[in-house]
């Protein structure tokens, strides 16, 4: 049996057990920045998501979310980037997926520029071309692709979730856009 072969469903908590959880320990997490690219690979834009947050504020975000117990970085991406983007986005993640920042999330706002009132967690960041058609799953409501300069406006917006136009400054340095 391959790791990719694991029944994942016994790795999901219930609401009490991921909260009891939230509360001692840090959250590992992953993030995907998702571009579209030339033919010489040079990102020519950037994928945002339209959500309503928990609190009902529609704003801008990045792909995102948990690493379930016994799986691999690249499985998560892979999952959460459908899940948002849809089966037929077309991910291309490398062999050995690097990320180009790791963000630290505190519930402690001023910590760091990322703050997440329910837990501390830890993310690893990726940018990650986009090939396929994408239509918004789940409870995304849109998805945006933006240019760089338009992605530089937009990270430095109130639209965006709290920490992820953070984040996505850090990926648009990564591309050598500020």
């Amino acid at each position: 049996m391959s790791p990719l072969d694991l029944d994942r469903s016994e790795s999901w908590l219930t609401r009490e057990e991921l909260d009891n959880a939230r509360e001692r320990l840090p959250i590992l997490g992953v993030h995907a920045v998702p571009v579209r690219v030339d033919s010489t690979g040079a990102a020519e834009s950037v994928g945002l998501l339209l959500r309503a947050s928990d609190d009902g504020h529609i704003q801008r975000e990045l792909v995102g979310g948990r690493v379930l117990y016994h799986e691999r970085i690249r499985d998560a991406l892979l999952r959460h980037l459908e899940k948002d983007l849809g089966p037929m986005a077309l991910p291309r993640i490398p062999v050995s997926p690097q990320p180009f920042t790791v963000a630290e999330w505190f519930p402690t706002p001023g910590v760091t520029p990322f703050h997440d009132p329910r837990q501390h967690a830890v993310t690893l960041a990726f940018i990650v071309p986009i090939t396929g058609d994408c239509q918004p799953q789940q409870d995304a409501l849109d998805l945006a692709w933006l240019s760089r300069d338009e992605a530089l406006v937009m990270a430095c917006s109130t639209d965006m979730a709290p920490g992820h136009g953070a984040l996505l400054q850090q990926a648009l340095a990564h591309l050598g856009t500020l």
